[in-house]
């Protein structure tokens, strides 16, 4: 019996991807899992680097760039595993990450997804990996900074929930699309990821409808992975502006919109239009020179990778 099947999208990534697959394989587990890479037509060898490699893995390899949620479903659909990862492929797990987080979905069977501590390559938490739903008061104490000026109000930080310590654990919202461990029944229940979403926005999406359907969400920082963050997404950054700010209007729309009045929607329309508007006027002073990119574009795409992944 497979007990976890671990779901990884490629997209151009393909060292990044080979990282995370000898992370994987280094991991010590007593668990049964397998791995299934679904790559999104990439033009860096990709496919026949990981075949080559790791050929126990199994391959899906697209014809076109389906996008994050289309390709997860794809892998959900072939997978045979009692819990169902998603896992990032710019990420690293650490020897122990599969074997607790397993271990801890066998304890509480009243979890319906679980996600551990989440670190960047500096050391930082992403904040990511624990948050809370992005109600309209909590997207406009995150947006407009108020978050940051009162880090102790739970009031002003229901989204990254920054007065909580990441190194407890406790029930939350929403994990972060780069480690999710489901239950399969969870997902039999509730259905894969929306596929209205292209890249973002999908975790956020299958947390809420999750906890509708009364399972619980878990941070557990017994273990932690490393997530270096934006691997393909730093490749199209206008595309990937637009797929975030969209991914906002979808969500609010799919589960806010009868929730609120006329003037509360509007303030979040013009909310996500102006703050799209803004990121492109970042984007295009950025642009980068004839002879190349240049440290200030690099800074920015960087910025761009870290918002919108947050």
């Amino acid at each position: 019996m497979v007990d976890v099947s671990i779901i990884i999208v490629n997209y151009n990534t393909r060292q990044l991807t080979l990282d995370c697959l000898a992370s994987v394989y280094a991991s010590q587990i007593s668990y049964q899992y397998e791995i299934i890479v679904l790559d999104n037509a990439s033009r860096d060898d990709s496919v026949q680097a990981i075949q080559k490699a790791y050929p126990d893995v199994r391959m899906i390899a697209n014809n076109d760039n389906t996008g994050f949620a289309v390709a997860n479903n794809q892998g959900m659909k072939v997978a045979k595993g009692r819990y169902i990862l998603l896992l990032n492929s710019d990420t690293v797990v650490q020897p122990d990450t599969l074997q607790t987080m397993v271990g801890f979905m066998d304890r509480r069977p009243e979890m319906g997804a679980s996600g551990c501590k989440v670190i960047l390559p500096d050391g930082s938490l992403d904040k990511a990996c624990k948050r809370g739903f992005p109600t309209p008061s909590a997207s406009f104490y995150y947006a407009f900074g108020i978050s940051r000026l009162f880090p102790e109000r739970p009031k002003f930080n229901q989204y990254q929930l920054g007065h909580l310590s990441p190194d407890d654990e406790y029930p939350v919202d929403c994990l972060v699309g780069a480690f999710m461990l489901v239950r399969r029944e969870t997902i039999e229940q509730v259905g894969g990821l929306d596929e209205t979403f292209f890249m973002y926005g999908e975790d956020i999406d299958w947390c809420y409808r999750i906890k509708e359907a009364g399972w619980g969400i878990f941070y557990y920082p017994r273990t932690y992975i490393v997530h270096y963050k934006g691997g393909s997404a730093r490749r199209k950054p206008l595309k990937i502006t637009y797929e975030f700010h969209r991914a906002m209007w979808v969500f609010h729309r799919k589960h806010y919109a009868k929730k609120y009045n006329s003037i509360t929607n509007a303030a979040v329309w013009m909310g996500i239009s102006l703050k799209f508007t803004l990121s492109l006027l970042s984007s295009k002073l950025s642009l980068p020179s004839r002879q190349g990119k240049t440290a200030p574009r690099m800074r920015a795409e960087n910025e761009v990778s870290s918002e919108v992944n947050s």
